[in-house]
């Protein structure tokens, strides 16, 4: 298999042997209280990809150039620092061809130049070796809220209203009054304390309230007072 490799439209002379892409994610493991394990799923994260490619200094016979023509290494050098430079998202697509000239499948994908690294070695002083790493770009948009202000009154003015209308409105305050009840025949503290409190659990309220020593022994009869 051959990979074909544009980079904002300029086909790669030289088209690297392996390209690495890392699907990522952003899912969340949490630890629970009983040491158990909970992987809490997100939207998926953005596509990162990374490659090298060679560029020759001189016209290989395994080089593909557009029409067929050598381009110096500048060329490509200076492409891919003003997609570096340029703060812009470009198209990154790849296809893959099989020797027999059979089609596969593309990878066709807007992507950010994040960062490259250009590696010379004397000893093969032919060609270069550029290595990419590319992020996935999504565009977005930010979303503008109006609000309609009256132009009428001033703010000033506006909130005297606002706060005569709460005076006028707002009920005198008065301490809450207490609820006693008559103990009857197979009541316990907790079912008076559900019926009135809505929560069993807060009979010591009405234990306290009337010096209730043991909330297990109440009394047919006696009168209880039901805090508030």
């Amino acid at each position: 298999m051959a990979y074909i490799v544009y980079m904002d439209g300029l086909p790669l002379p030289v088209t690297p042997s392996k390209i690495q892409m890392k699907i990522k994610n952003k899912n969340k493991t949490i630890s629970l209280i009983n040491d158990a394990e909970f992987n809490e799923l997100k939207t998926a994260g953005l596509t990162e990809i990374s490659f090298t490619a060679m560029i020759p200094y001189v016209k290989y016979p395994f080089a593909q150039y557009p029409d067929n023509q050598f381009q110096e290494p500048h060329v490509y050098l200076d492409h891919f620092e003003k997609l570096k430079q340029g703060q812009k998202s470009f198209q990154f697509i790849c296809s893959r061809v099989m020797p027999s000239g059979k089609y596969l499948f593309d990878t066709n994908m807007t992507v950010s130049l994040e960062d490259y690294k250009i590696e010379e070695n004397a000893k093969e002083g032919n060609a270069l070796n550029v290595t990419f790493n590319l992020k996935q770009y999504i565009p977005y948009k930010a979303k503008i809220v109006s609000f309609d202000v009256p132009s009428q009154t001033t703010e000033t003015e506006t909130t005297k209203e606002v706060s005569a209308t709460i005076e006028e409105t707002r009920p005198a305050e008065s301490a809450p009054e207490n609820v006693t009840y008559t103990v009857k025949s197979g009541d316990t503290l907790w079912n008076i304390a559900k019926k009135y409190l809505g929560n069993g659990s807060k009979y010591p309220k009405i234990a306290e309230e009337n010096h209730i020593k043991n909330p297990n022994v109440i009394q047919v009869g006696q009168v209880l007072t039901i805090p508030r």
